[in-house]
């Protein structure tokens, strides 16, 4: 199955973006992951995104999507792919269309984890990490993992705060790339949209709630893919 998955910063989409690998045993290909590998390695295409990124300019789309469709062929994709962080735009996700077109790719479903903007921001803010695990769940403002004052509510570590979590400015820079309609990521989903209606549903969209707990999002977003292969 060929999935690319949408959500803002915020909405827990890294988190199903590892369910969705499990349980398809799928990869979960994300964007800046691309070009650090490519850069890495000194591709052609990793030398010229480099001149791009040192100069503080954005890689265009003629290098980012051979790299994303380079990286979709490998072995390891055959039996399907979840695609994060690309497109951010209306332009790069018909960009991205037409090429997976012409290499005769289909992308079965678009995931967006639906959440509004000041949710988001607040779940980015109410996070605290565990000096233990950072993979235990403790929110201040999510009601199911709240810790215990300044304490794990799983292990009882003493919990931080990210730097950046608290960076208000940055995170609305984020959200208003991903919220704008008109040309950021919520005008890419859109175009998926239009074009569902369009190809009788092909490709399906899912619209997932992302305001109920991780279990119920996850149980839901499950339900609906897995609804796909009957």
């Amino acid at each position: 199955m060929n999935i690319i998955i949408f959500g803002p910063n915020g909405s827990g989409k890294g988190t199903q973006g590892a369910v969705i690998r499990q349980k398809f045993n799928i990869p979960h290909i994300e964007s800046g992951a691309i070009f650090r590998e490519n850069i890495a390695k000194g591709t052609e295409l990793g030398k010229k995104a480099k001149e791009y990124i040192d100069r503080g300019e954005l890689v265009p789309d003629e290098i980012t999507i051979p790299m994303i469709l380079n990286r979709l062929k490998q072995d390891d994709c055959k039996n399907g792919w979840l695609l994060d962080g690309f497109p951010r735009n209306p332009s790069q996700a018909k960009a991205l269309w037409e090429a997976l077109q012409k290499e005769g790719m289909q992308i079965d479903a678009v995931v967006e984890i639906v959440l509004d903007r000041e949710t988001a921001k607040k779940r980015i803010m109410g996070r605290r990490l565990c000096e233990n695990d950072p993979n235990h769940p403790n929110n201040i403002y999510i009601d199911a993992i709240k810790p215990n004052g300044d304490r794990c509510r799983i292990c009882g570590g003493r919990l931080t705060v990210r730097s950046d979590d608290q960076d208000e400015e940055a995170i609305n820079k984020r959200h208003d790339i991903y919220y704008d309609e008109k040309n950021g990521t919520m005008a890419a989903i859109n175009f998926f949209k239009e074009l569902s209606k369009k190809n009788n549903g092909i490709p399906r969209i899912i619209e997932v709630d992302g305001r109920p707990p991780v279990e119920e999002v996850t149980k839901e977003l499950m339900s609906k893919l897995e609804a796909l292969l009957k």
